[in-house]
């Protein structure tokens, strides 16, 4: 097992990010810093500015102010992003809630395209791979545990399955750091411990940085260690799972807390 790697290295540093939109303030002066191996969880309610957070971190949204750094280099400052945003892009994964994936293509083909990034245009552009990025690829649907699917269409998985593929195109895309946005939302209890259970396994064994924006507090209590609360668009917390109890929660969200602690469906996600 790959031990967490030392403080010393900090994978993702976030100085004073604000993100309007129309006028609207999405993120307010968000600070804080993730080190290489941790995995942390983004919480908060629907509106909290989690997902526009995370898009911020790979220059999917441009912010108005303050810089996002990527091992120690600016992906963007002040909303201008990195001459080189496709290299530092390469070494993030994203996984969407909404999975996507290219239905037409086959399981395999989607795993592939997390290699468009180290290869020629032309082959990017024709979709052509080698045996080696075809055997890399397969080798990624088994460690996920969807080999047996990878000549089958996309649309042909379940919602827990097609996930997994996006997990095994990071896994092709050589990335050292996932960003999952809401990556179990839309799925069955089962599905999500199988996606989570997945996450926390590649973070301890790899080695790979994991973040992570959820709203189910259990969720986040059973498999984090760490978590950064947001309301309208700012840090509210930034510390122990364990110090965020229900009275926290309470004290940061108020009402909204109801959202968060989802009785009966969420708590079965860790039975």
């Amino acid at each position: 097992m790959v031990l967490q790697n030392s403080l010393e290295v900090t994978a993702v540093e976030v100085k004073h990010l604000t993100k309007s939109f129309n006028k609207i303030a999405a993120l307010r002066n968000i600070n804080f810093s993730v080190a290489d191996g941790e995995m942390i969880a983004l919480v908060g309610a629907s509106g909290s500015g989690k997902s526009t957070l995370l898009r911020n971190l790979n220059g999917l949204h441009k912010a108005d102010q303050g810089i996002v750094e990527i091992y120690g280099t600016p992906i963007q400052v002040n909303g201008s992003l990195h001459s080189n945003v496709r290299k530092l892009r390469s070494q993030m994964g994203f996984i969407f809630q909404q999975f996507n994936l290219v239905n037409r293509l086959t399981v395999l083909e989607n795993v592939l395209v997390g290699n468009l990034s180290r290869i020629p245009s032309l082959r990017s552009t024709l979709r052509w791979f080698t045996q080696q990025e075809k055997e890399q690829a397969l080798a990624a649907l088994e460690r996920v545990g969807i080999l047996q699917h990878a000549y089958k269409r996309a649309s042909a998985l379940s919602g827990g399955q097609q996930q997994r593929v996006a997990i095994a195109r990071c896994l092709m895309q050589g990335a050292h750091i996932i960003l999952a946005d809401e990556p179990i939302a839309s799925l069955d209890p089962e599905s999500a411990r199988k996606v989570m259970e997945l996450l926390t396994v590649l973070n301890q064994e790899q080695g790979i940085t994991v973040i992570t924006s959820l709203h189910q507090v259990q969720m986040v209590r059973h498999y984090f260690k760490r978590a950064v609360a947001l309301r309208d668009g700012e840090v509210r917390f930034d510390g122990e799972v364990a110090v965020l109890d229900d009275f926290k929660l309470n004290e940061i969200y108020g009402t909204a807390t109801e959202e968060l602690v989802l009785k009966g469906h969420a708590e079965a996600f860790t039975s």
